[in-house]
C-alpha cells in the first residue's frame, strides 16, 4: 500500500515537472526564433547584400561560411561554459553579442570587414545551440525529448522563415541596412525578456563543481573525441550542413536568375523551404519518438536520401516548368535538408552522458561547421565556373551518396548512452 502511494505521489510529481517543462520549452523556442531570425538574416538579404557591395556567387558564398566559422570556434568554448553556468545564465549574453554584431553588420561597407563582424555574429550564434540542447536534455525525459528538440529546432527554420517573409520585402522599402537594424533592436527585447522567465531545472547544476577543473574538462573532450559515433554523425552532418546552406544562401539566386522567377516570388520558395524546414523539424522528431521507439538514425537515412533526390530535380527544372512541381520540390527538399537538425542533435546528446551534453554539442557543431564553410563557397564557385547552377545541384546530389555511406558506418557504432530509465 505503501509503496503503491509512493509511486503515485512519484508520477503525480513527474507530471507536474514535465508540465513546467512544455513553459520552458516555450521560452526557449521563442528565443531560438529571434536568434535564428537575426542569425540568419544574411540568406534572404543576400542578393541584396551582394548588389550592395558588388559580390560574386562565390563571395556571397562565403558569408554562410563566415558565420560558421565563428559557429565552430566558439561551439566547444560555449559548450563548456553553459555547463558551468547553466542555459538561463547564457541565454542573455549569447542573444546580446548577436544583437551587437549584426547591428555593426548594418553599418558596414566593406567586404572583408564585414566578414569578420559576420564571424563575431556566428560565435554567439553557435552558443545558442548548446544553451537550448541542454536545457531540453535536463527538462524532459527521453521518451519526449526527441519531440521537445524538434519544436526547439523548429525555431531555427520558423525563425528564417519569417526573416525571407519580412525582412526582403522590408528590405527593399527601406534598404537592407535599416532592416537589420530595427531586427536587432527586436533580437534584444526579446533577449531581456526570455531570461527573466526562463529557469533552469533545480537538478541541473548538481554536479557544477565537478566540471570546473581543466583536467575534468579535458578528460570530458577526450571522451567525446573517442566517441565513434559522435565523430562519425559528426562528419555526416558536414554534408548535411552543407546542403543546408547551399539551399537556403542560394534558392533566390537560383530561382532569379535560372528560373527567371521576379525577386519577391524567389524569395517565397526560400519561405516556402523554411516553412517545410519548420514542419520537418517537429514531424521528424515525433516520428522517430512515436514510430520508431527513439531509432533516430533511421530518419537521418530517410533524409539524406529525400536531400539527393531533391537536388537531383532542382538539376533538371526549367523556367518553363509548372509552378506546382517548383513548390512541392523546394517544399520537400526543406523539410528533409533543413528538418533533420534536432533529429542530429538529440542523437549526440543522448551518446554522452548529461553533464557534458554541452561539451558534445560544442564538438559536433565544430565538426560540422567545416562542412559550411567549404560546402557553400564550393557551390558558388562551381556555378561560377561553369555558368550553371545544374552542376551546382548534382554536386549536392553525388555528396548525399558519401554521407548514405559516413551513415551507414554510424550505425555500426551506435549505443544510446544518455537515455533516461522510464519508470513504469
Amino acid at each position: 500500500m505503501i509503496k503503491e502511494m509512493m509511486r503515485t505521489v512519484n508520477v503525480k510529481s513527474k507530471e507536474h515537472t514535465l508540465q513546467i517543462a512544455w513553459k520552458m520549452l516555450i521560452w526557449l523556442l521563442l528565443a531560438q526564433i529571434m536568434v535564428s531570425f537575426v542569425g540568419r538574416s544574411l540568406a534572404p538579404l543576400t542578393i541584396l547584400i551582394g548588389e550592395d557591395l558588388s559580390l560574386s556567387n562565390t563571395q556571397i558564398g562565403l558569408l554562410p561560411a563566415a558565420l560558421f566559422l565563428g559557429q565552430s570556434l566558439a561551439a566547444i568554448p560555449s559548450g563548456l561554459l553553459v555547463d558551468r553556468l547553466g542555459s538561463k545564465k547564457q541565454l542573455f549574453g549569447t542573444i546580446a553579442l548577436l544583437g551587437v554584431s549584426f547591428i555593426l553588420i548594418s553599418f558596414t561597407t566593406q567586404f572583408y570587414l564585414l566578414l569578420i563582424v559576420v564571424v563575431i555574429g556566428g560565435g554567439a550564434y553557435a552558443a545558442m545551440h548548446p544553451t537550448t540542447n541542454r536545457g531540453i536534455l535536463y527538462w524532459f525525459p527521453q521518451r519526449s525529448r526527441g519531440t521537445a528538440m524538434g519544436i526547439k529546432q523548429m525555431g531555427i527554420t520558423a525563425g528564417s522563415a519569417l526573416a525571407a517573409m519580412f525582412l526582403l520585402p522590408l528590405a527593399k522599402e527601406l534598404g537592407w541596412r535599416p532592416a537589420l537594424f530595427i531586427s536587432c533592436l527586436v533580437l534584444l527585447a526579446v533577449g531581456v525578456l526570455v531570461s527573466y522567465r526562463y529557469q533552469d531545472p533545480a537538478d541541473s547544476m548538481a554536479k557544477k563543481d565537478a566540471l570546473l577543473t581543466k583536467g575534468k574538462f579535458q578528460e570530458d573532450l577526450r571522451k567525446i573525441l573517442q566517441n565513434k559515433q559522435v565523430l562519425l554523425l559528426s562528419i555526416s552532418a558536414m554534408g548535411l550542413q552543407g546542403a543546408q546552406l547551399c539551399l537556403t544562401t542560394y534558392i533566390i539566386l537560383f530561382a532569379f536568375e535560372k528560373l527567371e522567377m521576379t525577386l519577391i516570388l524567389a524569395g517565397l520558395l526560400l519561405v516556402l523551404a523554411e516553412i517545410g524546414g519548420s514542419v520537418g523539424r517537429v514531424a521528424w522528431g515525433t516520428i522517430s519518438d512515436k514510430y520508431f521507439a527513439g531509432n533516430r538514425m533511421i530518419i537521418m537515412f530517410i533524409v539524406t536520401v529525400l536531400t539527393g533526390m531533391c537536388a537531383l530535380v532542382c538539376a533538371v527544372l526549367l523556367p518553363a516548368t509548372p509552378l506546382i512541381v517548383v513548390l512541392c520540390t523546394v517544399f520537400i527538399f526543406g523539410f528533409s535538408i533543413s528538418g533533420y537538425n534536432g533529429v542530429w542533435m538529440t542523437i549526440i546528446v543522448e551518446l554522452v552522458q548529461k553533464e557534458i551534453s554541452g561539451i558534445a554539442t560544442g564538438v559536433t557543431i565544430t565538426i560540422s561547421s567545416w562542412g559550411v564553410l567549404i560546402i557553400p563557397p564550393l557551390f558558388g564557385y562551381i556555378v561560377d565556373i561553369s555558368g550553371s547552377f545544374s552542376k551546382g545541384w548534382l554536386f549536392i546530389a553525388s555528396l548525399m551518396a558519401v554521407v548514405v555511406l559516413l551513415l551507414k558506418q554510424t550505425t555500426n557504432h551506435t549505443e544510446v548512452k544518455g537515455v533516461d530509465e522510464v519508470v513504469d
